[in-house]
């Protein structure tokens, strides 16, 4: 008996298909926007005042204006999956700032020390990053958004409060998501309807801390919409099965991803482009 793997046509059959697919994502990474290239940008809390924090840039084809969206990597620093995002959010119509918040501070990752780089910080290397973005000819100025993942999940749940992030908040984002955040008591207004995608199987972030923060702060007038998936870990939009990570669990749900990107989207369109 022939396993269907021992037969040549099929195995002629699958380095075509491997083939085929090779050739067919080399063509979506061509047609997917790519950054211009490392930025800098003001923000004085990197270091002392008239610091520079660095980014990357992503936009649509044409001259626009467009609306944006800052972009917050989580515990690893940039890597290729907040590109991947970058990519995808550009791709969407917006332009984007992946801005990198560990390494104007000589750091690689705070995985294990999430407060090395505390999100109040990193809350103001948004807020900085919204400012430049909205002094770009090219960006809607009042339609700028902020997405982040696991720690920057938490930095966005504090730069959409009016003074949780050590600073009044002049510009308020006009819409945020973040995914698998840290959610800690807020301390004060909430100024952006937010979207809030978790697992309920995160033992990092757990979701219940979540429903907490939400039920607080949706007092105060603004939407907060909380998905919660079932089964799903920490990280559940990555590329890698779940997996031990820094003393918990983490890895991809693509059913949870799917959706999540596809609620990414429609919230996003609904609050940052035109009507």
């Amino acid at each position: 008996m022939h396993h269907p793997s021992s037969c040549p046509a099929m195995r002629d059959f699958k380095r075509l298909l491997s083939c085929l697919l090779a050739a067919l994502c080399a063509a979506c990474a061509q047609t997917m926007p790519q950054p211009s290239g490392p930025l800098a940008f003001n923000a004085a809390t990197v270091g002392s005042p008239g610091s520079r924090a660095t980014a990357e840039l992503y936009r649509p084809e044409g001259a626009g204006p467009f609306p944006a969206v800052v972009a917050l990597h989580g515990c690893d620093g940039v890597s290729p999956h907040y590109r991947t995002w970058a990519r995808r959010l550009a791709s969407w119509g917006y332009v984007v700032l992946l801005v990198d918040s560990f390494g104007p501070r000589n750091l690689r990752t705070v995985c294990n020390h999430g407060r090395d780089v505390p999100p109040e910080l990193r809350a103001q290397d948004a807020l900085a990053a919204a400012a430049y973005l909205r002094a770009r000819p090219d960006v809607v100025g009042s339609r700028i958004g902020v997405i982040g993942f696991s720690h920057g999940g938490w930095t966005v749940l504090k730069s959409v409060l009016a003074s949780d992030a050590g600073v009044e908040v002049t510009h308020p984002f006009a819409a945020a998501v973040a995914f698998y955040p840290g959610c800690e008591m807020p301390r004060s207004v909430l100024l952006t309807d937010t979207l809030i995608l978790i697992g309920d199987a995160d033992d990092w972030t757990p979701a219940a801390r979540c429903e907490r923060w939400r039920d607080i702060v949706m007092k105060h007038g603004h939407t907060v919409e909380m998905i919660v998936y079932r089964g799903a870990v920490h990280g559940f939009d990555t590329s890698r099965p779940p997996h031990a990570f820094a003393g918990h669990i983490v890895g991809q749900d693509p059913a949870a991803a799917e959706d999540a990107i596809a609620r990414t989207q429609t919230f996003f369109r609904q609050r940052l482009m035109a009507p």
